[in-house]
C-alpha cells in the first residue's frame, strides 16, 4: 500500500485514495465526472495513480459539503481558486473551512489513525500531534484517539518540517490569538451592521429571505477572504524579512 512520502508524486490507486480520504471509490469517481477532481496520472497497465493534490482537493470538497454547500456552489468555489495551488495550499483551505464546523473530531483506532495519516506513527509522532491539538490520546490501552480531522493532514505534514517543536507550538499560539481577535471583530461588525438592522425589519419577508441567504453564504466567503489576505500578507512579510539589501 502506498504511504505518505512528503512529495506530490502520484502513487495512490483509487482504492487507496478513497481509504485515505475516508470516502468510497464511488464518491471519488462521481467527483471526477463532475470535474471537481483532476484526472489521475495513467501509469503502467493503464492504472490511474493519484497524488497529494488529489487527496487535498478531495478533502476540501468533502469539508465544503459538510458545511452545507451544494455541488454547484462547490464548483464555483473551486473555480475561483488559483489553478496552480499545491496540495499544501489546498490543505490550508480545508483546515480553515473546517474551523467553521461545530465539531470536526472523530474517534479513531490506532490503525484507522495511521490509515488516515497515510503513514506509520511512532509514539514521538503521536506525542507531537497531541501537543499541537490534533488529537487526544485514549485514556486506556486499546481505546480510541479523538482526532480533529480538520487539522490531521497539516499536523502530519508538520512532523517532517525541520523546525523545533517549541517553535511550531509558539506559531500555533500566535495564530490562535490573532484569528480569535479577527473573529471577534468580524462578529462585532456583523452584529452592529447586519444583525441589529435585521432585527428592526423582522416583519419584512424579503429582508428575512435576504438575511437567510447571506448567512448561508457568509462563511465560505469570509474563509476565502481570510486565506487570500493571509497568504498575500505572509508573502510580503517573508520577502521583506529575507531580502538582502
Amino acid at each position: 500500500m502506498a504511504t505518505g512520502t512528503g512529495t506530490d508524486e502520484p502513487t495512490l490507486t483509487v482504492d487507496e485514495l478513497a481509504a485515505r480520504a475516508g470516502v468510497t471509490v464511488r464518491t471519488v469517481r462521481f467527483y471526477s465526472t463532475r470535474g471537481l477532481l483532476p484526472p489521475p496520472v495513467i501509469g503502467p497497465r493503464r492504472v490511474g495513480r493519484y497524488g497529494a493534490d488529489h487527496l487535498s482537493r478531495l478533502a476540501l470538497i468533502e469539508e465544503l459539503q459538510h458545511q452545507g454547500m451544494t455541488l454547484a456552489a462547490i464548483e464555483r468555489y473551486l473555480e475561483q481558486l488559483p489553478p496552480d495551488l499545491s496540495a499544501h495550499d489546498l490543505a490550508i483551505h480545508r483546515a480553515l473551512v473546517a474551523s467553521w464546523a461545530p465539531d470536526t473530531a472523530e474517534d479513531l483506532t490506532r490503525a484507522e489513525l495511521e490509515r488516515r495519516a497515510g503513514r506509520v506513527l511512532g509514539e514521538p509522532d503521536v506525542g507531537r500531534l497531541a501537543a499541537m491539538g490534533v488529537l487526544v490520546r485514549p485514556e486506556g490501552d486499546g481505546g480510541a484517539y479523538r482526532v480533529d480531522l480538520g487539522l490531521l493532514r497539516l499536523g502530519v505534514e508538520l512532523l517532517d518540517v525541520p523546525i523545533a517543536h517549541e517553535t511550531i507550538l509558539a506559531a500555533r499560539t500566535v495564530l490562535l490569538e490573532h484569528t480569535r481577535s479577527a473573529a471577534q471583530e468580524m462578529t462585532r461588525l456583523f452584529r452592529e451592521e447586519v444583525w441589529n438592522p435585521y432585527r428592526e425589519r423582522e416583519g419584512d419577508p424579503e429582508h428575512v429571505a435576504a438575511m437567510k441567504s447571506l448567512s448561508a453564504h457568509m462563511q465560505p466567503i469570509v474563509v476565502q477572504a481570510l486565506v487570500t489576505a493571509f497568504q498575500r500578507s505572509l508573502k510580503e512579510e517573508l520577502r521583506a524579512a529575507f531580502t538582502t539589501e
